[in-house]
């Protein structure tokens, strides 16, 4: 189900929870929204969509993957850049990463561990940086 976008940010400054096999919903939902965004949006965590939960979709190509209960275990390679997030108005500065390795659940909560690049890697951290209540 396509879900609004949630613009609280006292509540987009909330730590988002582990999810759990329950939160199945919200991850099509995630998918729904993101579809509905997709001129707009390559990314979306689960607090944009009013829950506070370890659920984050990246757009890579063609391809949505949500990843469950993500956790950027290494980085290299720093720099600076401007960012926009549909849940906030305008762009703002940000530091991230030009590699990170991530440990996530994928959507039956199989464990994976995965290193990711450039533009992907750089969606990734602003959407976990989401589930950590850091907004940009």
């Amino acid at each position: 189900m396509i879900k609004p976008i949630e613009k609280d940010q006292l509540f987009l400054q909330q730590k988002a929870k582990p999810a759990t096999p329950a939160d199945r919903p919200v991850m099509q939902d995630l998918e729904d929204t993101l579809a509905a965004n997709a001129t707009r949006c390559v990314g979306m965590a689960a607090n944009m969509i009013g829950v506070a939960k370890r659920i984050i979709i990246v757009q890579m190509g063609p391809l949505p993957v949500v990843m469950v209960n993500p956790q950027i275990t290494a980085k290299s390679g720093q720099y600076q850049t401007t960012e926009g997030c549909l849940s906030l108005d305008g762009e703002r500065p940000a530091t991230r990463f030009e590699q990170i390795t991530v440990q996530f659940q994928d959507t039956q909560f199989k464990p994976h561990t995965q290193e990711f690049t450039g533009f992907v890697a750089q969606i990734i951290q602003h959407e976990v940086a989401h589930c950590e209540g850091v907004l940009i």
